[in-house]
């Protein structure tokens, strides 16, 4: 029988443990998380992710993500 929660794992974003399924692209990811990829920055594993490799970044078990939202105003 298939388990669709066999192949999900957690990795820590900000502190806090969430559940990502194999294979998750990390613009995805964030979006999950209700977050605009486009309004956020994020370190993956202690290193700031530049924009350009988010596309191709998979997530794995225990990855650490950082992210911290982007806010506009004066």
């Amino acid at each position: 029988m298939f388990d669709p929660s066999a192949d999900a794992f957690s990795v820590l974003v900000n502190g806090e443990s969430r559940s990502c399924r194999a294979g998750t692209l990390l613009p995805a990811f964030l979006e999950s998380l209700g977050l605009n990829p486009r309004l956020v920055a994020v370190e993956y594993n202690g290193e700031i992710l530049h924009r350009q490799l988010w596309e191709t970044t998979r997530l794995h078990p225990n990855d650490r993500l950082e992210i911290v939202t982007i806010v506009g105003g004066g």
